[in-house]
């Protein structure tokens, strides 16, 4: 009977075949983070909400959500359907149009005219306005829910888009500087002082001011060009520290490239401290968008955003109308809440101080 074959001191068996070629192989880093963020269910639960407004987003996009959120479908300032129907409101919405006045006025007569056979060409079915909507209607009768869902494109676009492009721009120039140093780091910091020494509001105002032009594309540079001093400063401090460690030394020993170094093998061990600047600008780009909005440098006339929707409904807060702003307001938090606690399971998945579970 023959033995089994002698094995070397220290030496291990060998592996089970049926194990497959890559049995003892380790997963990379992002198949370690994936395993740990779906061993998160607030997370998944996170995941699936910005899922959901990213898809919201991409069909509102294509016209196949929201497209007709401008037709006036309800009456002025329509309540939500849980309230029922304001008798005032719809009473002023059937009466006939009021008789011209007695006024000494040349053009009222004309006026009424006017309107008279307006509404006679207008056809019957475009006449009848709703009572009530699910989230109820705004004053020009636009439905709320429509409103919220095509305002939401443009209000993720700026705040994401935006984020992404500071988030770059702060991640490259703070790799530039901390991982070269010298005269390079010495150029972006002298950008860096001159940045941060004017106040955000007065630079986004000064930027908006040079474009001169309205719209989304116009609002995302505002944002990203003004927005990359924190990730930058963030970035410049984790690639001092990482610059010298063993790891990045025996990837300059093997012939790695300073791009391969910086960004194939620095990168993936400060992503974290992106993924938080970025959950931290979006939620204040979206915010500024509100305030590019309410100052006039926001979306032009004819686009819809939350932050548009949050300027009209302060005027309506006067006269007791709620809904607008409790669905933009709504809909806000709970994206804003479910990317923040999205990002800090990718962080806390990313970090190499857990890599070793």
């Amino acid at each position: 009977m023959m033995g089994s074959p002698m094995l070397a001191p220290g030496a291990d068996p060998a592996p089970d075949l049926a194990d497959g070629p890559d049995a003892h192989v380790s997963p990379g880093l992002w198949a370690l983070a994936w395993r740990r963020l779906r061993a998160d269910r607030l997370a998944m639960l996170a995941l699936g909400v910005v899922a959901l407004f990213l898809v919201l987003v991409a069909l509102a996009r294509a016209g196949l959500v929201a497209a007709d959120w401008e037709d006036e479908v309800a009456v002025n300032y329509a309540p939500p359907s849980f309230m029922g129907p304001d008798p005032a409101t719809l009473a002023a919405a059937r009466a006939p149009l009021p008789a011209p006045p007695n006024a000494f006025d040349p053009l009222a007569a004309d006026i009424h005219a006017l309107r008279a056979a307006l509404a006679a060409s207008t056809p019957a079915t475009d006449r009848v306005r709703r009572a009530t909507l699910p989230f109820g209607a705004d004053k020009w009768g636009h439905d709320v829910l429509k409103k919220t869902v095509k305002g939401a494109e443009t209000s993720i676009v700026v705040g994401l888009v935006a984020a992404l492009l500071a988030v770059g721009l702060g991640t490259l120039f703070g790799a530039l500087a901390g991982f070269y140093g010298g005269v390079v780091d010495d150029l972006f910091n002298w950008f860096y002082s001159v940045f941060t020494a004017i106040p955000s509001i007065l630079m986004i105002l000064a930027v908006a001011a040079v474009l001169q032009q309205k719209g989304v594309a116009t609002i995302v540079l505002i944002l990203g060009l003004t927005g990359w001093t924190g990730p930058f400063r963030l970035m410049r401090a984790e690639y001092l520290k990482h610059k010298g460690r063993e790891y990045v030394l025996a990837a300059e020993a093997i012939g790695a490239s300073s791009w391969r170094k910086m960004f194939g093998h620095i990168f993936p061990n400060v992503s974290h401290v992106a993924l938080v600047q970025l959950s931290i600008l979006v939620v204040g780009f979206i915010k500024a968008e509100v305030i590019l909005s309410f100052l006039g440098f926001g979306v032009p006339v004819g686009v819809v955003s939350w932050g548009s929707m949050l300027n009209e409904a302060q005027n309506e807060l006067i006269l007791g109308k709620w809904w607008q702003l409790a669905a933009a307001a709504g809909a806000m938090a709970l994206l804003v809440t479910a990317f923040s606690l999205l990002t800090d399971a990718l962080r806390d998945a990313l970090d190499p101080q857990l890599r070793s579970e």
